[in-house]
């Protein structure tokens, strides 16, 4: 042990004071330690696996010693704020492990994570986890008429079917372009149209539609007579049942959403970097048929 001639308020352990540039603005009670620490008995010990080496187990007392063992339940606890920024010398910055309970970290209060979230899908919001880890997202229950012992299945947007849709407004012209996509994500004989006129009443027919475009049919009422331009002007909706995924399997026998017969919706079942959204064990038609 090292104590400077001139500041007996601080302890320097090995021969490196790194707290020293002339002049010494140390605060009082600095401690210097050069080598690795030890607080009570931890399991590295007589090695070391960090600089500060802390465990909540005790050393061994003197058997002259009268104060009382320490005894504690915690190896560190901290009444201020604490930062840990990493070196790059582990594959973790931080790494926790164990705890008592199956609350290995438990937070009090809110939590913001500026990056990606990697995390199984267990505990007591396992059911809606599965459900957003899906694609496409569902909600699962109870079968309504059947009762226990089925499953009723829908997904967004809370349908018999995994669909999408196009909506928007149609002026001056008799085809509706849908997204180029569409032709590769939309099943063509699952399409519906749905059109509203705008300002006056229109003869709106659907004259031909397919995944890349819907044509109506234009007839006098809905042409101009003189420039023999098209006057429609209307809302529309356009649904189509996606055809890159398994079609969804609504009704089912079972007692909760992990009896789902394809199991590539089922993160307990399958990790998510192995699932087969195009399984051809599950794979058919779709739910719905308009051609």
């Amino acid at each position: 042990m090292n104590i400077s001639r001139l500041q007996t308020d601080k302890i320097i352990v090995g021969t490196n004071d790194v707290s020293f540039v002339p002049p010494d603005t140390a605060p009082t009670g600095t401690a210097v330690l050069n080598g690795p620490v030890y607080v009570g008995k931890p399991s590295a010990a007589p090695g070391y696996e960090g600089v500060l080496n802390v465990t909540s187990n005790s050393a061994p007392q003197s058997a002259l010693d009268r104060q009382p063992a320490c005894s504690a339940s915690l190896a560190i606890k901290s009444d201020g704020n604490l930062t840990v920024a990493g070196d790059g010398k582990t594959a973790n910055a931080l790494l926790i492990s164990g705890g008592s309970s199956v609350d290995t970290i438990h937070v009090v209060g809110d939590m913001f994570v500026s990056g990606a979230v990697d995390c199984g899908n267990k505990g007591k919001l396992a059911s809606r986890f599965a459900a957003a880890d899906a694609s496409p997202k569902p909600f699962d229950l109870v079968h309504p008429t059947k009762g226990e012992g089925h499953r009723l299945r829908y997904a967004c947007i809370e349908g018999p079917e995994v669909a999408v849709y196009c909506r928007g407004r149609l002026k001056e012209s008799n085809v509706i372009n849908l997204p180029d996509y569409w032709k590769d994500l939309v099943h063509a004989d699952s399409i519906t149209v749905q059109l509203q006129p705008i300002g006056s009443n229109q003869n709106l027919v659907i004259q031909e539609f397919n995944n890349e475009f819907i044509v109506i049919a234009e007839d006098s009422t809905n042409t101009d007579l003189i420039t023999d331009l098209s006057t429609i002007d209307c809302f529309y909706h356009v649904y189509g049942e996606r055809k890159d995924i398994n079609p969804l399997i609504v009704e089912y026998e079972g007692n909760s959403w992990e009896d789902y017969p394809d199991p590539n919706y089922n993160p307990n079942k399958v990790d998510s970097d192995k699932k087969n959204t195009k399984d051809p064990r599950f794979d058919g038609p779709p739910n719905t048929f308009t051609k």
